[in-house]
């Protein structure tokens, strides 16, 4: 008898690549926004002596994110906006697919200990989704680590992915360097549990007596509590940045040992409002990546499905002939036999 294909729903490998061919997609439309937020985040203000005669600087300082687009369009053309842009889409692919097979493997664990029919609370969604987050970073930050690096090298000091890595793991720190920004990283991932609880805020307020949301309203809510955490996590942003790219030159290239460092030099240096310096791309990035995923997501999710399903079939299919093969060759041996 053939086997019958089952129209089994998506499983966790399939809703991982989805995941992370949706983000993909999403983060590479908008790669100059993510590359820009990057250079303002690890620029230092230039100083400006007693006597008012302006100090040469060696690197371009960018006053804003279209000082920053002009100047490097003019200095590198179009492609220097796109610098980096291979390795940061292969981080962004791996830390999506990353944390879709760990919340899977996590909620797994969970639901098998807690047993069947239990409901879990919001506390224990975000606390899940903060363990899977923690377990993506622990395996995927090598590569923000060099991609941040990539992101903010000079056109003439630009090097190839594992060039970079291969500099970052003969520096000071060895191979301990791939995991530099680690405990900030960590931190953050409280990001979704703010975004998740303002979320939750804004529509009792916005939107007291409605159950179902429409798709633009669920979208200008999403985009507004990504806002606030953006606002609050920014500081943890721009210290994890700062551990993760190259020291800067009044450093004498040593490198900061903690986040808690790079925020007093900054505040030394630059004073406490360029803690939320490149706050303006960064907002922008993460408005427009919700966007396009929400716009995607299904589409590809459905294209992986049909897929699968068209793997099913083909299957199913091979199994039936290589079923009739025998069963005729089980008729053919007893004739033979006689």
């Amino acid at each position: 008898m053939a086997v019958q294909s089952k129209p089994a729903p998506i499983g966790p490998w399939g809703k991982a690549t989805a995941g992370a061919a949706g983000a993909v997609l999403a983060n590479a439309l908008v790669y100059p926004l993510d590359l820009i937020k990057t250079k303002l985040q690890v620029q230092v203000t230039p100083s400006q002596p007693a006597d008012g005669e302006t100090k040469p600087d060696e690197e371009t300082h960018y006053k804003s994110t279209w000082d920053a687009v002009t100047k490097i369009a003019s200095a590198e053309g179009v492609s220097g906006l796109y610098a980096g842009m291979s390795g940061a889409l292969l981080g962004v692919a791996s830390t999506n697919f990353a944390y879709f097979y760990w919340y899977s493997a996590v909620r797994n664990a969970y639901d098998k200990y807690r047993g069947a029919g239990h409901k879990s609370s919001t506390f224990e969604e975000l606390a899940l989704g903060a363990v899977a987050g923690a377990l993506a970073q622990l395996f995927t930050i090598p590569v923000a680590v060099i991609t941040t690096r990539q992101q903010t090298q000079t056109k003439a000091d630009r090097k190839g992915f594992f060039e970079t890595g291969r500099e970052v793991v003969n520096g000071e720190d060895g191979i301990c360097g791939l995991w530099r920004g680690l405990k900030a990283s960590l931190v953050l991932v409280v990001n979704p549990s703010i975004t998740y609880g303002a979320y939750e805020r804004l529509k009792t307020i916005l939107f007291p007596n409605k159950k179902n949301l429409s798709p633009w309203e669920a979208f200008a809510l999403g985009a507004m509590s990504k806002a606030l955490a953006t606002i609050v996590t920014q500081p943890l942003i721009v210290a994890k940045v700062g551990l993760q790219s190259k020291p800067p030159p009044s450093r004498q290239g040593k490198p900061f040992k903690s986040f808690v460092e790079v925020m007093q030099f900054i505040i030394e240096n630059e004073g406490p409002l360029s803690l939320f310096k490149g706050i303006g791309p960064q907002i922008l990035k993460g408005l427009l990546v919700q966007g396009i995923l929400m716009m995607t997501k299904e589409r590809v999710e459905l294209m992986f499905i049909l897929f699968v399903r068209y793997l099913q079939v083909m299957r199913s299919k091979r199994i039936a002939r290589a079923e009739a093969v025998v069963a005729a060759a089980k008729q053919i041996a007893p004739i033979t036999t006689k």
